[in-house]
């Protein structure tokens, strides 16, 4: 039996990572991560010493935290992930930030490939009079994302599978987002890290990447109330790329927005207007 202390310096030391080893931990127990702070001089029970254990060998063999304890955090919500989701990432809430400076009170907002629902949850909750729909392929996806919706009681988001806008003739929204597949398709990242364990689905497109965001563009002009914005997030060195195909299929206003740490990150354009 060890201290609570020292097995979070032993797994941190073996996963190089003292966060990874705490949120493993807490999750092995089913405490909050606050529990930690009181109780680094308790000793864990063989048990749960056991549990901890294998937890952290999932993580060092590559698993991704968030696939192991089955949450992750999103704006203001904890979502439930799984592995036929996409894990939210913090960056994306740039996309949620920008999707809501550009509604009214009662706007349409598409989320297309809503994934665990992140996105398209998060705009729900902060604009409650607003109406969103989202859209996935996959049903496992929509699943979960149906599931996050009832967790947090939100209530003003409709869920509809089929890829990208198709399942949505005749609908028009006043803003449409997405968090599309980005990647190259041969990129050597996807063999890497946690991205070997997502959906490959949700991750690549195309030769350079931008197969999925040419067809959301061209498909959004016609779902897209005159005024409308669709807005994209995209790769660090994919800005000049995609504003060229929202310049080249009519849209105006075209912008490139980065993320805290400097990186293209969300672009987007008015349709009509």
């Amino acid at each position: 039996m060890a201290e609570v202390r020292q097995v979070i310096a032993d797994a941190a030391h073996a996963l190089g990572d003292r966060l990874e080893a705490e949120l493993l931990l807490v999750h092995a127990l089913g405490k909050p991560r606050s529990w930690l702070i009181a109780h680094a001089d308790d000793v864990l029970d063989d048990a749960q010493a056991s549990t901890f254990a294998a937890l952290v060998e999932r993580r060092r063999h590559g698993e991704p935290v968030a696939y192991i304890t089955g949450h992750r955090g999103f704006w203001t919500l904890e979502l439930e992930v799984t592995p036929a989701t996409l894990i939210p990432r913090p960056e994306t809430e740039l996309l949620v930030e920008l999707a809501l400076a550009r509604m009214t009170t009662r706007a349409r907002v598409a989320d297309l490939g809503t994934g665990s629902g992140a996105i398209a949850l998060a705009i729900a909750r902060e604009s409650p009079a607003a109406s969103v729909v989202a859209t996935d392929a996959s049903a496992d996806a929509l699943a979960v994302a149906q599931r996050n919706a009832s967790r947090h009681g939100i209530r003003n988001v409709r869920f509809v599978q089929g890829d990208w806008l198709a399942p949505l003739a005749g609908e028009r929204f006043d803003v449409i987002v997405s968090n599309p597949p980005y990647i190259e398709a041969n990129d050597p990242h996807l063999g890497q890290g946690d991205l070997r364990f997502e959906p490959a689905s949700a991750l690549a497109s195309g030769a350079d990447g931008l197969d999925d965001i040419r067809r959301i563009v061209a498909q959004a002009r016609d779902h897209l109330e005159p005024g409308g914005w669709l807005l994209m997030e995209h790769g660090w060195n994919q800005g000049a790329a995609v504003r060229e195909i929202l310049a080249s299929a009519g849209y105006r206003e075209v912008l490139t927005v980065q993320d805290l740490e400097q990186r293209d990150r969300v672009s987007g354009g008015v349709w009509g207007g």
